[in-house]
């Protein structure tokens, strides 16, 4: 017990540190464009200009609906809650999970190699795993009733905006988090090829939920794009796919391939949401606290959608 206590202790202070450092450029060992905080915040700061200066909805406020809600969420997401919360669990879990291991022999779970591949070999391949992963957690996300609960957060968006990517529930970092580390585990990723790949799909999820249009030609098969993934944000989904369309994070080939593509028309202006979405919490606290905190008067699962539809209808 005593290990594991000094664990979330070092994990504790080796985050603070990390985090200060990040802040005030305190560090030596990597270039400027590797500091995770500003970037973030400079990413961040791209693509407002971008809503600014050629907005996809011109009718929409710059600073819409909820924006600074999501832009504390985006910071809460990325540092605070790893700061308060999950650097600790997280190193005691992979503590605990190495010790499992331990019982049966197993020094390591690396089944490839991938650090002896070239280095456009490696970051392909992690992105690929990374984003395959991610398409599945996302789809469990919307399926599964106990994690539709959570997930609601990100679907409480009624206006659609850059930072409304980094809405979500807290238990998501733990959910994605989770489901990837055996896999990444076992292709033996570095820390520095999972920045560049984290930073790559993070400027792609700003883009996705962009007020802002860009045509992609042929690659919107690959891609995922704000024309995409506006639908995946719909207050009414198709009747024959209540749970979802559109789960690609990065990519959009998955929903091609799986047949959860769904693009009718020009989605500009069409109602964002979920059935319920009006009574949902408008607040942090109320949110993070939804699916933790037993409720009297729960909105919809996922798996009601449909029948919410149309007694909204009738």
């Amino acid at each position: 017990m005593e290990h594991y206590l000094a664990i979330i202790i070092n994990a504790y202070k080796g985050y603070a540190n990390y985090l200060w450092n990040e802040i005030t450029f305190q560090y030596d060992y990597k270039p400027w464009w590797e500091n995770y905080f500003y970037m973030l915040i400079l990413v961040s700061a791209a693509f407002f200009a971008m809503e600014i200066f050629k907005p996809w909805r011109k009718e929409q406020a710059r600073f819409r609906k909820d924006f600074w809600l999501d832009f504390f969420y985006m910071f809460f997401n990325f540092f605070l809650f790893s700061l308060v919360v999950y650097n600790a669990l997280s190193d005691v879990f992979v503590n605990l999970f190495n010790d499992f291991l331990g019982i049966f022999g197993i020094t390591n779970i690396i089944a490839i190699k991938i650090e002896q591949w070239s280095r456009v070999a490696q970051l392909f391949t992690l992105f690929i795993v990374r984003d395959f992963i991610h398409w599945w957690g996302h789809r469990a996300l919307h399926k599964v009733p106990f994690f539709w609960e959570f997930h609601k957060i990100h679907h409480s968006v009624e206006q659609m905006g850059f930072a409304a990517h980094l809405r979500y529930h807290w238990f998501e970092n733990v959910f994605y988090r989770t489901i990837e580390y055996i896999p990444l585990s076992m292709i033996g990723f570095g820390i520095d090829d999972f920045f560049l790949v984290h930073m790559f799909t993070l400027a792609w999820g700003h883009f996705n939920h962009a007020n802002f249009k860009l045509s992609l030609g042929p690659l919107k098969y690959i891609f995922n794009s704000p024309q995409m993934h506006i639908w995946h944000h719909a207050y009414h989904l198709p009747k024959d796919r209540p749970v979802g369309v559109n789960f690609g994070i990065t990519l959009s080939v998955w929903d091609y391939i799986f047949r959860t593509d769904y693009i009718p028309y020009n989605g500009r202006d069409i109602k964002l949401g979920f059935p319920g979405v009006e009574k949902f919490p408008h607040d942090f606290v109320g949110q993070n606290m939804h699916g933790v905190v037993p409720e009297k008067h729960n909105t919809s699962s996922s798996s009601n959608k449909e029948d919410d539809m149309l007694k909204k209808e009738n």
